[in-house]
């Protein structure tokens, strides 16, 4: 059994490489234990992920009693409410809350955001000409960045921006039972706050995605408060945070691999293949919800049992050499890139669209602006997040941040 500090450890978040190889030689699947979950399988090939994720009738996000896996007794009831979710939901509600919110996701929907996006990351990139060297990009444009384009999607005030960034904050350091516990405290004032935007909503203030949920609502849509407010929750923090992490990531990257910056810089019709590749080789997000087996079946050799409890594992996906050649090698002119970053089935993810325009966004304001952007400190004091199924840095400080221009 893999002890679950090795998947989140400093180690582990440099550099996945050597630990996913001693997974794999333990066969598609290999067994840890996690807080509040409990003993897993966990997918070491991109078979065995997929193979999950798109059989939504035998691996289910909900027990058998419909509860959802982790959920504990102890827990305040706020948690409980903020469950209510798609991406903890089976068919058939699934369905119904994503076919809510699907078309503002739609690929037309996100090209009138990309302009938007593209403004908002130069504005961000400008104000750290002002900060100067040591500036830290998370803060000042990772996290402002897909947190400003999310609330103007919601329809929620840019003023209040500064309260979810704290609120994020809450749960990125989440890696023990202590800080599950601190972070729920801090969660508290956060459904507050979305109970207090609903009610203003309802009182007339019908701008964004959540006036127009607000109205199906009232049109007689099957949508009930507690899950209207796990909608808003959701959308929020999974809208924001993951892209975060996602756009720290691709900088760092590039930064790490000089000649594939100065490939890219040459030829700015490589940047969707340095999303794509950074997706694949940073995999920002690590694992899936926890799946609950409800029939005995087998996969590549190995038996799974009912009440089993499997979770995808998506950076060994995307780091599978069945699938990738040289998958330690980061390469933004890799064709084809068949990464899962975004997982695959019923809980494809709905923001993939807006996670790539932003990301392109923040990379080409960056490395336009600056011809000689640089770490700010030696690669080896970066310091990383200790969370399972999240691949975070803390800070990123930058150097080099004379405007160019």
């Amino acid at each position: 059994m893999i002890k679950l500090g090795a998947l989140q450890d400093q180690d582990f978040m440099r550099d996945p490489t050597p630990t996913l190889a001693a997974l794999r030689e333990e066969g598609s699947f290999a067994r840890s234990s996690i807080p509040l979950i409990g003993k897993v399988w966990l997918t070491t090939t991109q078979a065995a992920a997929i193979r999950i994720l798109k059989d939504d009738k035998t691996f289910t996000v909900r027990r058998a009693n419909g509860k959802v896996i982790g959920m504990q007794w102890w827990m305040p009831s706020f948690i409980r409410r903020l469950s209510v979710n798609m991406l903890s939901s089976d068919e058939p509600d699934h369905k119904r809350l994503r076919s809510m919110v699907d078309e503002a996701f739609r690929r037309r929907e996100i090209v009138q955001l990309e302009e938007r996006a593209e403004l908002l990351a130069e504005g961000y990139a400008e104000q750290l000409v002002r900060l100067g060297d040591g500036a830290d990009l998370i803060q000042n444009l990772a996290r402002p960045l897909p947190l400003s384009v999310i609330c103007e999607l919601l329809g929620l005030p840019g003023e209040d921006q500064e309260k979810f960034m704290q609120w994020a904050a809450a749960l990125t350091g989440v890696n023990s039972i202590f800080s599950v516990l601190v972070a729920m405290w801090r969660l508290g004032p956060l459904t507050r706050y979305i109970d207090d935007r609903i009610g203003k909503v309802r009182e007339g203030d019908r701008a964004g995605l959540l006036g127009s949920l607000v109205e199906l609502g009232e049109d007689g849509a099957e949508l009930g408060d507690d899950e209207l407010s796990a909608m808003v929750f959701l959308l929020l923090m999974a809208g924001h945070e993951t892209t975060t992490h996602l756009i720290s990531g691709s900088v760092l990257a590039l930064l790490q691999h000089r000649e594939q910056l100065e490939m890219l810089r040459d030829d700015w019709s490589l940047l969707d293949g340095a999303v794509e590749e950074t997706l694949r080789f940073v995999s920002p997000v690590q694992s899936t919800k926890p799946r609950y087996v409800r029939s005995d079946t087998e996969i590549e050799g190995t038996v799974l049992k009912a009440g089993d409890i499997v979770m995808p594992l998506l950076v060994a996906a995307n780091h599978d050499p069945a699938v990738f050649e040289s998958p330690e090698v980061f390469d933004i002119t890799r064709k084809p890139n068949r990464h899962v970053e975004f997982g695959t089935g019923i809980h494809f993810c709905l923001g993939h669209q807006l996670a790539r325009v932003e990301a392109k966004a923040a990379i080409r304001a960056l490395f336009t602006r600056f011809t000689d952007i640089r770490l700010a400190v030696p690669v080896d004091e970066l310091s990383w997040h200790e969370r399972f199924g999240i691949r975070s840095l803390k800070v990123l400080p930058l150097a080099g941040l004379h405007d160019a221009r």
